[in-house]
């Protein structure tokens, strides 16, 4: 699960019985994270607006269905870009996406009474969401454990041309935010869930997990002598 060198520092490879747990809380972190900005109103991540959407489009589908929709589509296409790499195990990661789909409704259901009109609490909320998704995510690293589907594909692609991993993670990201504003122009006559919360969520959570890394790598230092 390791993307680069930095993460070596703060992966645990001990008793599995803790990885799985710390991975679990992962998830658990991440949906509730993605559910606070979705309350917030005000613009969620490029995945979060495309299956958010969907569930417009098609109502009465709870959108963890979408998510994990979308990662069974992911899975289908890394193996048919790189089918000889394909292995048993790639299916496996199908359970922590099932994982994820039903804590996202949970948390949905649970968030549900969240209703805010001042902008201040909105954006506050967002930032504390944004905060709660990058704290899930830093969790999902440490465990090493299995890759989403999503990553997973943009991995293979990183694998089959060489290109730079944050090049296609952006463009991946783009392809799915511009799906998302595709589908609610044609079917709802607006994009959907797409706001300046949208390029606050790509900012934030990445400067969030480089700040629970270093977090982390600070106070877990054994001293010297």
């Amino acid at each position: 699960m390791l993307q680069n060198e930095k993460e070596a520092g703060v992966v645990d490879d001990g008793s599995l019985v803790r990885r799985w747990l710390t991975y679990g809380a992962g998830i658990y972190l991440l949906t509730l994270g993605v559910s606070l900005a979705i309350r917030a109103g005000i613009g969620i991540s490029p995945q979060s607006s495309l299956t958010r959407t969907m569930t417009l489009v098609v109502p009465g589908v709870s959108q963890g269905t979408f998510n994990f929709a979308l990662e069974l589509i992911m899975l289908v296409l890394t193996y048919l870009v790189m089918p000889k790499d394909f292995r048993f195990r790639n299916l496996l990661s199908l359970i922590p996406a099932f994982a994820l789909a039903s804590f996202l409704d949970l948390n949905l259901m649970l968030t549900e009474w969240i209703v805010l009109d001042a902008y201040a609490a909105k954006f506050t909320l967002l930032v504390f969401a944004d905060a709660t998704l990058a704290f899930g995510l830093f969790l999902m690293i440490r465990a090493n454990l299995v890759l989403m589907p999503v990553d997973m594909f943009v991995n293979t692609i990183f694998k089959r041309t060489g290109w730079k991993w944050g090049n296609i993670k952006t463009g991946f990201d783009l392809t799915l935010l511009v799906t998302s504003a595709a589908i609610g122009l044609i079917f709802l006559g607006a994009p959907n869930f797409i706001r300046e919360g949208t390029i606050i969520n790509g900012i934030l959570v990445g400067q969030y997990i480089k700040l629970y890394f270093f977090l982390f790598k600070k106070f877990s230092r054994k001293p010297v002598g």
